[in-house]
């Protein structure tokens, strides 16, 4: 698995985890909601700004967005 899809599956599992919409949380990072879909669906590449924002947003460390399981 590589890492975008590693990333991808971790915000949308921690997500819903935390019962979070897509809304919420790009609200909560600043960012627009199809912009979250297309990150939860491997379809961009975000910056390490994003990834950090939205570990804070999910209330994790960074590297818990990009380790797999």
């Amino acid at each position: 698995m590589d890492l975008l899809t590693r990333f991808a599956g971790n915000v949308r599992r921690l997500r819903s985890k935390k019962k979070l919409s897509q809304k919420a949380l790009a609200d909560k990072v600043g960012i627009s909601v199809s912009y979250v879909s297309m990150l939860e669906r491997g379809q961009r590449s975000p910056p390490l700004e994003t990834i950090e924002k939205m570990a804070k947003a999910l209330g994790v460390p960074p590297a818990a967005l990009l380790g797999g399981r």
